[in-house]
């Protein structure tokens, strides 16, 4: 063979030793970009602390419902994984003959999972301890956190009408996250169904409209709506014979929504209110008797729960949480209290994050549009909770492995996606398109990896589908996961 020919087969030969040894990198997401969308997105090696990927890594966008990833940071940073949030039954003066002379006051300190069965326990304890009746009202505390106004378009416009659950306000004290929690019952045979609370029976707001019993038929609708009166359910359409649904609609005030499921469950358990529903802002400081207590889950499973489902009310509660312990002020608002998240994505460098104007959360849900991150600030804070021994395991759990995951299309992928993955999720339609993903990636040698892929919609295409975001970011990490 001639010199040159084979000196042209080495140079080949080499040409393709280099390109399959190469650095992955971001191609997928790169022709979405060039097609107008924003990207921001990076691997880091965790092991060898150094950069794999990284495209727009330092461009800080609307990172959505990965905002819930500082604010689980946060919340282990303030508490340790097992601590719990007490909710209490207090009163001025002992009952004598089973009466409960004055008001019995309903005291939080910011469960966010709350539940009616917490409700159903503090009734128990008081009907153990004796009492039969309450002269006056059910007083709610709406302290620690005190008033706060709506901080999104959504929350805003929840205040007087809703059909879902996700926009109910953060609040000291709320049961259900915030909502009323409605079951819808078809027993075969019957016309119309039944509608109740989910653990309450009759419901303790208006009920207006009824359910049909229907194979087919328009489908089930339930709305919130307010006036001057209050919270009022209204329900229509159809449900097929012999099936269940429950489902959750956000209440115009988690406060006073929670007294008033506990004074309905209070009489069902035997217990009589004289009076109605109050709240008021502050702690009543002559409230010094302790009736009834029960802590609620610990940090670790409210965490599990609010990454896992996406919970915007666990994550805007603990953030007002974590804002009060921290500088024992109750925060004035929402954005307020996030300042804390902020200073945590400052303060979790140890590469180039950006440049001014610098990383902005006002929220730990994600709900508001003004957070900005990029996907080195959001790395950042995944390579600081893996390093921290203390928090990681907690932590790490709260992620989702993509073959476990409720939604179908996080379980498409090969294998490496669906086993060496762990990622939180985050979308938004308006006013662009936001999706993106972000948490850990474990190499074949079992060491580790962070990413961060946010995508939002640009001038030039505002809306892009979310099977084509993250399809392209899936694409790109099975190609990082196929190389490490």
């Amino acid at each position: 063979m001639e010199l040159h020919q084979r000196l042209l087969l080495i140079l080949a030969f080499g040409a393709q030793v280099a390109a399959a040894a190469s650095p992955p990198g971001f191609a997928q997401l790169t022709r979405l970009a060039s097609n107008g969308a924003r990207v921001s997105a990076a691997v880091w090696d965790l092991d060898a602390d150094q950069s794999i990927a990284e495209l727009g890594a330092s461009q800080r966008l609307t990172p959505a419902s990965l905002s819930k990833i500082v604010i689980a940071a946060a919340a282990l940073d303030t508490w340790a994984p097992d601590f719990s949030f007490a909710t209490e039954l207090r009163s001025a003066v002992a009952a004598q003959d089973c009466v409960l002379t004055g008001n019995l006051v309903l005291r939080g300190s910011g469960d966010a999972t709350l539940d009616e069965t917490t409700l159903w326990a503090l009734a128990a304890q008081l009907r153990a301890a004796g009492i039969r009746r309450v002269t006056g009202s059910l007083l709610v505390e709406r302290a620690p956190f005190g008033e706060l106004a709506c901080d999104t378009i959504d929350r805003c416009a929840g205040l007087r009408r809703s059909s879902r659950a996700y926009n109910a306000a953060p609040s000291a004290i709320g049961v259900n996250y915030g909502s009323w929690c409605i079951t819808v019952r078809a027993p075969e045979g019957a016309r119309v169904a039944s509608v109740s609370g989910c653990a309450t029976g009759e419901l303790p707001i208006p009920l207006t409209g009824s359910v049909r019993v229907a194979t087919s038929g328009a489908a089930l609708s339930i709305e919130r709506s307010t006036d001057d009166a209050g919270d009022r359910i209204a329900v229509s359409g159809s449900i097929a014979p012999g099936t269940e649904r429950q489902l959750h609609r956000a209440m115009s005030d988690p406060a006073a929504g929670a007294g008033m499921i506990l004074r309905s469950i209070l009489r069902q358990t035997g217990v009589t209110v004289d009076g109605g529903v109050e709240t008021t802002a502050q702690p009543v400081p002559q409230a010094s008797r302790l009736l009834a207590r029960v802590d609620g889950l610990p940090l670790q499973e409210q965490i599990v729960r609010m990454m896992r489902y996406s919970n915007n009310y666990i994550a805007d509660v603990l953030t007002m949480g974590v804002a009060l312990a921290r500088t024992g002020i109750a925060p004035r608002s929402l954005a307020e209290a996030a300042q804390p998240l902020t200073e945590l994505v400052r303060s979790s460098g140890g590469m180039a994050a950006g440049t001014e104007p610098g990383p902005m959360l006002e929220s730990g849900s994600g709900l508001t549009t003004s957070n900005m991150l990029s996907a080195l600030d959001l790395v950042n804070v995944l390579r600081r909770e893996y390093r921290d021994t203390r928090h990681f395991p907690a932590f790490y759990g709260s992620f989702v492995v993509p073959v476990d995951a409720s939604f179908t299309y996080l379980r498409n992928g090969n294998a490496d996606w669906q086993q060496r993955v762990a990622l939180k999720t985050g979308s938004l339609t308006e006013p662009v398109s936001v999706n993106g993903i972000a948490g850990y990636l474990r190499k074949k040698n079992g060491g580790w990896m962070a990413f961060a892929i946010i995508v939002n919609g640009g001038d030039r295409l505002r809306q892009i589908p979310g099977e084509q975001a993250l399809g392209a970011a899936r694409g790109d990490l099975e190609g990082v996961l196929r190389s490490y």
